[in-house]
């Protein structure tokens, strides 16, 4: 399984292409062989191929507007070709009942579509798809497991959403094994009062020798670093961080 970054931790630094190139370079420094783009600017997809291979990286996936994926998905297949991402994923959906069952009439058809041209549509968790529920107790991501094939979508499983949910993410892994071919990770730092996100190893509720062994059993292929809030502290120091502790821990 590889460590990548997850371009959403350093969104900031990402918003016109120089920076968006800049910012490629650093992770590559910092050792990173892979990346997730989602949040950055836009760019042209012969450009970010140049960009990837000038810096030794790989892009495993990435997060595009949804009514991109479903009404011009040639064009997001092509793109992706171009740099050569095989997973096109969403960053989340508005998920009440009534919503995901619109959410499952319009992605199937371009999920199918993504799959024929050998790639694989994603789904990124928060919280909400845990705690909204239909009246008989599924959550919504029993739903979608449900409503989607595997052949057409996998789960982009976030660590802290699922602990934040109150759920367990051994349990989770476990459930989705399969199914997880890109993941984040993600820690967290609770302190009794309050629950916050921390570079990979510096939190005190997840076990991530534990996790990173369930996502490899499962069959997960990378494993993006991702911190929505630095707190202040500079997010690269963080992905610096967050780095040499799973390299402590076996992973690459």
């Amino acid at each position: 399984m590889k460590i990548g970054v997850q371009f959403y931790t350093i969104r900031d630094f990402c918003t016109t292409t120089d920076d968006l190139a800049e910012s490629l370079k650093r992770v590559a420094d910092i050792g990173y062989t892979t990346v997730q783009i989602s949040g950055t600017c836009a760019f042209d997809a012969v450009w970010m191929d140049e960009q990837l291979k000038k810096n030794g990286l790989t892009c495993g996936i990435t997060h595009n507007p949804y009514n991109r994926i479903i009404q011009e998905t040639d064009t997001v297949i092509a793109e992706h070709n171009t740099f050569g991402c095989d997973h096109i994923g969403i960053g989340g959906y508005s998920c009440t009942p009534e919503a995901m069952a619109k959410f499952v009439e319009e992605a199937v058809p371009a999920a199918k579509k993504i799959r024929d041209a050998g790639k694989l549509f994603m789904y990124h968790n928060h919280h909400y798809e845990y705690l909204n529920k239909w009246e008989d107790g599924r959550t919504i991501m029993e739903y979608l497991a449900e409503k989607f094939d595997s052949s057409i979508m996998g789960f982009t499983l976030d660590t802290y959403w699922v602990k934040y949910a109150g759920y367990e993410p051994l349990e989770e892994i476990k459930r989705l094994k399969g199914r997880l071919p890109c993941v984040h990770f993600k820690d967290m730092f609770d302190d009794g009062n309050d629950r916050k996100m921390s570079w990979v190893g510096g939190g005190n509720t997840l076990n991530f020798e534990k996790i990173a062994a369930a996502f490899i059993d499962a069959g997960a292929g990378y494993a993006y670093v991702e911190q929505d809030d630095c707190y202040g502290e500079d997010p690269f120091d963080c992905l610096k961080k967050s780095y040499d502790y799973l390299r402590s821990i076996g992973l690459d």
